[in-house]
């Protein structure tokens, strides 16, 4: 098998299952609980999150544990709407976020909220000088993801974060989700206020994740109930989550220190060979992508055929993000990308995670050139 879809999921670590299970079975006590049990679930759960705060160069009272990114994205862009309305009813994002971003800005903007999108260019990328101009006296919170999950565009976050310095009262929020692991993301120096992780993305466990909200920054919760995670997400917490979570995201920031050379130089093979075949049209990036994801077009074919062909080969990629693909929608991101729907509407994506190799990039690129040449004497005939 040849798993080139990692930005829908990604293989576990077999460390991080240990520990889940682990914890899951011998400190399974709730850390709400008085008694010796509970107390070492407590303790667990403080020191999972202090970890993750180091990784990150933040400080622990700042990350709170959700179950995910769309959780995430959800309690940072409703949560600072809900505390912040009474300032402003202005939210901007770029035309091309996860769904769980634009969607909870819909809702929001049933609300009364007003919702700027900002366009993007052929790279897919905001231009910071037009979301400065975006900017008004009832601005609260700017959102624009670090990574796309569908083409690998890097947004110019810490530029976005520079000249946010200069209006302290819009808040900004980064979907990093895509990002962790493979491009570095400087939380504190970029002067991010809010940024969302989901572990499942990183090697860890489906249904985990944290929200960094930098300390002074007053959201309100979405979830009423026993006041865990300081008040900010009610439930009992997910101990064996965040400990798995913690661990999963030390492992992927040791294997970026000496991986990143060798993810890039499959993608580098994959492009160039890709570039060779007649009819592909390379939708991402050179200059500002992320190292794991390949986004491309099959003008003229079903990109979904393409897909369940190769797999039926043993080889495993999508066409728009996982949480879009079922839906048989093009994609909005190269949409806005090109202004094209015949190139939206045929995408594919490869995404790698340092597990690959460049053998795996050889044989893809040979069974998908049969792949494409059988389909095309097929729709001849």
């Amino acid at each position: 098998m040849i798993y080139f879809d990692n930005s829908a999921t990604t293989l576990p670590f077999p460390e991080v299952v240990n520990s889940f299970v682990k914890v899951s079975t011998e400190y399974f006590g709730n850390p709400s609980s008085l008694h010796g049990i509970g107390a070492m679930a407590e303790r667990l759960l403080s020191q999972a999150r202090n970890q993750i705060a180091e990784l990150l160069e933040v400080k622990e009272r700042e990350i709170f544990f959700t179950s995910g990114g769309t959780e995430g994205n959800n309690l940072a862009i409703k949560g600072v709407a809900l505390a912040h309305q009474n300032r402003g009813k202005h939210i901007i994002i770029s035309s091309i976020e996860h769904p769980s971003v634009k969607l909870a800005c819909e809702q929001l903007q049933t609300m009364g909220f007003e919702v700027t999108y900002l366009n993007v260019d052929k790279f897919g990328r905001v231009s910071v000088d037009e979301l400065e101009k975006s900017l008004r006296q009832d601005t609260i919170l700017v959102s624009v993801m670090h990574v796309n999950n569908e083409t690998g565009t890097i947004q110019p976050i810490v530029e976005i974060g520079n000249r946010l310095k200069n209006y302290p009262k819009v808040l900004f929020h980064v979907d990093n989700v895509q990002g962790v692991g493979k491009v570095d993301l400087n939380i504190k120096g970029s002067h991010i206020d809010l940024c969302t992780f989901s572990a499942h993305k990183f090697h860890g466990l489906k249904g985990n994740g944290f929200l960094y909200v930098r300390e002074g920054v007053p959201i309100s919760p979405l979830l009423s109930g026993g006041n865990q995670e300081m008040k900010l997400r009610s439930g009992t917490e997910n101990v064996a989550g965040a400990v798995s979570t913690a661990r999963a995201l030390r492992m992927i920031k040791q294997e970026m220190e000496t991986g990143k050379t060798h993810i890039d130089e499959i993608k580098q093979y994959l492009r160039s060979n890709l570039e060779t075949i007649e009819g592909v049209v390379i939708n991402t990036s050179i200059q500002f992508s992320a190292p794991h994801i390949l986004n491309f077009s099959l003008p003229g074919m079903k990109s979904e055929v393409v897909i369940h062909d190769l797999e039926e080969k043993g080889i495993y990629v999508s066409t728009t993000s996982a949480c879009s693909s079922k839906k048989k929608t093009i994609s909005q991101t190269v949409l806005a990308m090109t202004n094209d729907e015949t190139l939206a509407g045929s995408t594919v994506r490869i995404s790698l995670s340092y597990q690959n190799n460049l053998e795996e990039a050889k044989a893809f690129i040979e069974t998908f050139i049969h792949t494409i040449k059988q389909l095309k004497q097929v729709m001849r005939s």
